[in-house]
């Protein structure tokens, strides 16, 4: 029905059209991005009337922030003269007027009309539904409300096992909840996944504790005598519940339609045509709302292409698009399972071929169906590995024959051969997220001067989501930089012009031998501190070259070699001493367990056949190695890129099967490469016999015994992708065994790329494993006894580095809390769980709205206060001071002549920890990299570099007298007021007094920060090339 009462109308005073568009989700905004793009003349204006962004639902449970639900900031909205009414829909179109009025009584003329109102839930008739304790998961209105019944609850359930019932049960996963999920189909997923692939779907899901009900219709919401949800009726039982969401599909949200008069269905969806116009030529629908050729699409692609066929024929010249049905193809990670299927994955026998590959050990499960002659791609169901999607994708879409057996788009190809973004068309898509194609991404850099994959991110979009597609947008990016005639450089940073590689022939065959000569003689800038990529990559290569006391160059290590253990959460450090081959004695045994009794440490075994001795504080790991080294063990190495272990069977020493010595093989082996440094770590195995119980194909290197020796495996690795290794050599003795891995694991550490698995490395390497073999076996490059007396030098040079550390007191006192104080001070709480000790978790919410506070605090009532001995300090690095309850973080580069001093706290998740982290430049601003997430911090101000404006420390003004580091400071009392160590260290409750972050101004501090968080899911935690 129109308005009762005549408004003011709204009309432009230029002579710009109009457009208003009701809805501002994923499609809505998607159009008006479009349209801004191509309206180059800018001869619209627009108005939105807000609704809400359903994709962002899940993520609303951490940051709980309705303005970040606009997708966009405010500011951009304002710069693209973008009027936006937030929380007011449009309630009426008068179709022969052209006005908009909405639920506030605004009126707004227009000269075309956009319906992106997307849709709102389908509630199933179970009785019971509209009982209190019922929820749908929709609306900014509906999460709130969840989030404030789950309080008071302990079990949910969620009615519907598609896209939208599975991210709701992560939401109230997320909120401590027990879940069940309950869907009437026999498998989760039933419109993307067949059979087999929803019940790998579902077995991951059980993993993670959540319950499925599946195949079964419930009966009955049941209530308690309050009419308050407490279960659920099936036909044959009933599940206790404190809640319920609905998610059981949606219907199109066309009420607007429906009452401005334009046609709908009977059923829901608001009649359009191919160029998406309603029964009102000027009223066009797009997304979930629309209803073409007797569809409604779910899915955000299609609306996006319904988005850019509207856009496009309203800005353009003689446009004439047409949008011809939406592509079902879909990438989703469902509760950290990731799920794919695309083209027509539902196609039957009678035309389609299956090739199926299940792997149930890795939960890996995919189905690719073929024309009947194995020549062109028809579809596929991809559970676990979703990683070739886009060129799956893509290649469907080109309607090409396949140049390659069926089984190699399921089982991979040669190393060395591996498809890549050359073989892709324009029309490829390579963003999914963000419906952004191959062509895109190459006009960006062509027309968009473009000039750095950040820029093509900003421009495009592309990568913006959930980051899956960036390995492929870097390959576009330099691809088409190169046909530019532009230089694409593979320099490891902005202070080398060199890749890892030639930085290790340079400082091989110039002798040098630390960072300050390095960079001195051959960085771009002498004056550099270098940065925390160049530094950790100098020191190991340095390492892996003389093998000199790693200590020796403590300011560039990264922060575990420095400390020669694992930082944790809270700080604490982890301990693994060497087992080789896994082969331990009963008194060793008994060590561990007095080691882990006498400082309090959680203990767990490792896949790698090690214990792991996790919560040492770093002032007690000396005196737990010097235990440990008296007990007879050396340093296990797992902090470092270096050989951790090489795992073993019992072998032919005590099993029935075994044909070779694998623990003994393992022994020597890894007495033989044990402390050697190389560009990412390294694993080994040896097995006794082809029943490979040690998984040695799964390994850096791996042997499994033979009647005749053992073969031998090489560039195999577990972890987030899995690569089977290759073999080698088949039938080595074990000398020539021997030599094949000095000369292989010599090459990987004189060529590979920095922190590149050896897998990656073979993966890249022109001729794969058969190039390999000519160069290790056959000496094809002449190189061979080179790299044998690289390796020789490496393992006669030897020497444990813990056992350096407990005889030389001047290395323990590195290890020291606070250079000011022998007092020691927890920077976590620690809570006992199944009769060990563990930090408390962190909190499950993180917002990133600032808290914004002001203190006043008079300058006068600073004075500076001598803090501590100049020499107490190490040279170009951190360390850490303490002043009353507060710890400050105090800097030093270019041999002590610039000093820097702020909070120790990362406010990124409250470990006090960036004093650890390595200090280094970008783009001259001296910074601090933190050690947990590689989060970079600007010394001077504060102010993260690494992209979150809510982050920042708090700085103090510093100066060196009488050879003592001095610090203006207010009193220690407004000090732990503001900063104290036991305000804001994380308890078991999750709770402090206030959750505020402190940044110095000349007059005030102002309170500017985030609060908390359990994870990084929804904020990028530093540079994915610092993934150590």
């Amino acid at each position: 029905m129109p308005p009762n009462e005549a408004a003011e109308v709204i009309v432009p005073a230029d002579d710009r059209k109009t457009i208003v568009v009701c809805g501002l989700g994923m499609v809505g905004l998607y159009f008006i991005e479009k349209l801004v793009k191509y309206d180059v003349t800018h001869k619209f204006r627009i108005e939105v009337f807000f609704a809400y962004n359903r994709v962002g639902l899940t993520q609303f449970f951490s940051h709980r922030s309705e303005e970040r639900m606009l997708m966009q900031p405010l500011s951009w909205y304002s710069e693209n003269n973008v009027i936006v009414h937030i929380s007011d829909k449009a309630k009426h179109i008068d179709t022969a007027a052209k006005i908009v009025t909405s639920e506030n009584g605004l009126s707004v003329s227009y000269d075309e009309c956009i319906l992106a109102t997307g849709s709102y839930p389908f509630v199933p008739p179970i009785p019971g539904w509209n009982k209190s304790g019922v929820f749908v998961y929709r609306t900014i209105d509906d999460l709130n409300t969840i989030i404030a019944y789950a309080a008071n609850s302990k079990r949910g359930a969620v009615i519907g096992g598609g896209l939208l019932g599975l991210e709701a049960a992560k939401a109230l996963k997320d909120l401590n909840l027990d879940v069940t999920i309950v869907e009437m189909a026999p498998v989760l997923m039933a419109r993307q996944l067949d059979a087999e692939g929803g019940r790998m779907l579902q077995k991951e899901i059980e993993k993670l504790d959540i319950k499925c009900v599946l195949g079964v219709p419930p009966k009955e919401i049941t209530v308690d005598e309050e009419g308050k949800v407490n279960g659920i009726r099936f036909e044959d039982k009933v599940i206790d519940l404190d809640m319920v969401i609905v998610a059981a599909g949606i219907r199109p949200r066309d009420e607007l339609a429906k009452a401005s008069g334009i046609s709908t269905h009977a059923r829901g969806g608001v009649f359009v045509d191919e160029r998406l116009q309603t029964s009102d030529p000027h009223v066009y629908a797009i997304g979930e709302v629309a209803l073409h050729a007797g569809m409604i699409y779910g899915l955000v692609a299609p609306g996006y292409d319904m988005a850019d066929v509207v856009a496009a024929n309203l800005a353009k010249k003689d446009s004439d698009k047409r949008f011809l049905g939406g592509d079902l193809s879909s990438k989703l990670k469902l509760l950290g399972v990731h799920v794919a299927s695309f083209g027509d994955y539902f196609a039957k026998d009678d035309v389609a071929m299956p090739l199926v590959y299940n792997d149930p050990f890795g939960s890996v499960y995919k189905k690719y169906l073929f024309s009947k002659d194995g020549k062109h791609l028809l579809g596929g169901i991809m559970v676990g590995d979703t990683e070739d999607y886009t060129k799956l994708h893509a290649l469907l879409k080109s309607k090409k024959p396949l140049t390659m057996p069926p089984g190699e788009l399921i089982l991979g190809v040669k190393s060395g051969q591996a498809p890549g973004a050359d073989d892709l068309p324009d029309e490829a898509q390579i963003c999914s997220c963000n419906n952004v194609t191959k062509g895109q991404i190459r006009e960006s850099i062509k027309d968009g001067d473009c000039r750095s994959v950040g820029q093509v991110k900003s421009c495009t979009k592309a990568g913006t989501g959930c980051g899956g597609c960036m390995p492929l947008v870097t390959e576009i990016f330099n691809a088409e930089m190169k046909s530019l005639g532009h230089v694409v450089t593979q320099h490891i940073c902005p202070h080398f012009n060199f890749t890892r590689s030639e930085l290790f022939q340079i400082i091989k065959i110039k002798k040098l031998k630390n960072f300050e000569e390095t960079i001195e003689k051959i960085g771009n800038k002498e004056s550099s501190t270098g940065c925390e990529v160049c530094k950790p990559m100098v020191a190991s290569i340095i390492a892996s070259l003389w093998n000199e006391p790693v200590l020796d160059h403590w300011g560039i290590l990264d922060t575990n070699d420095r400390y020669l253990a694992n930082i944790q959460r809270g700080g604490s450090y982890s301990v693994v001493p060497r087992v080789p081959g896994g082969e331990i004695t009963p008194e060793k045994l008994i060590t561990l367990g007095q080691v882990a009794k006498r400082f309090g440490l959680y203990t767990k075994i490792t896949g790698g056949q090690r214990v792991d001795l996790f919560g040492a504080e770093k002032h007690d790991l000396p005196q737990i190695w010097e235990d440990l080294v008296n007990g007879g063990f050396e340093s296990g190495h797992a902090y470092g890129k270096a050989l951790r272990t090489v795992k073993s069977c019992v072998g032919s020493t005590w099993c029935r099967y075994g044909i070779g010595d694998s623990v003994g093989f393992a022994i020597q082996l890894e007495d033989r490469y044990k402390g050697i440094r190389a560009p990412h770590k390294i694993k080994g195995a040896v097995s006794g016999c082809i029943r490979e119980c040690a998984e040695a194909q799964g390994k850096d290197f791996g042997l499994i015994a033979t009647d005749s020796g053992f073969n031998v495996y090489v560039c195999g690795n577990g972890g987030a992708q899995p690569k089977h290794g290759v073999i080698l050599a088949k039938n080595a003795s074990e000398e020539n065994a021997i030599k094949y891995l000095d000369r292989f694991l010599m090459y990987y550490i004189h060529t590979a790329d920095h922190l590149t698995r050896t897998a990656r490395w073979l993966e890249k390497m022109d001729g794969g494993i058969e190039y390999l073999r000519k160069v290790i076996i056959d000496d094809y490059l002449g190189i061979c006894k080179e790299l044998e007396e690289d390796m020789a030098r490496l393992i006669y040079t030897y020497q444990c580095e813990w056992a350096e550390v407990v005889k030389n007191p001047n290395r323990r006192a590195m290890f020291q809390q606070f250079a000011n104080s022998s007092e020691t001070t927890e920077g976590i709480e620690y809570i006992t769980e199944r009769g060990q000790r563990r930090p408390a978790d962190w909190p499950k919410e993180f917002s990133e709205e600032p808290i914004k506070d002001e203190i006043n605090l008079n300058p006068g009532e600073k004075s500076w206060i001598k803090i501590a001995r100049l020499d107490h300090f190490p040279e170009n690095a951190g360390q850490v001071v303490k002043y009353g309850d507060v710890q400050i973080a105090i800097y030093n580069t270019h041999k002590k002549t610039q000093w820097f001093a702020t909070q120790n706290m990362c406010p990124h998740k409250r470990a006090f920890v960036l004093s650890q982290g390595i200090v280094g430049d970008e783009n001259g601003t001296i910074k601090v990299s933190c050690p947990m997430h590689k989060k970079n911090f600007a010394l001077e101000t504060g102010e993260c570099l690494s992209g979150d404006v809510n982050l920042r420390l708090m700085t103090f003004d510093i100066k060196i007298e009488d050879d003592h580091i001095w610090l203006h400071l207010p009193s220690t009392y407004e000090l732990d007021r503001l900063l104290g160590t036991s305000k804001w260290k994380v308890t078991k409750n999750g709770k402090k007094q206030k959750e505020r972050i402190m940044d110095r101004s000349a007059t005030n501090i102002q309170m500017l920060g985030t609060t908390s968080s359990s994870g990084c899911a929804d904020v990028s935690c530093g540079d994915k090339k610092l993934d150590w």
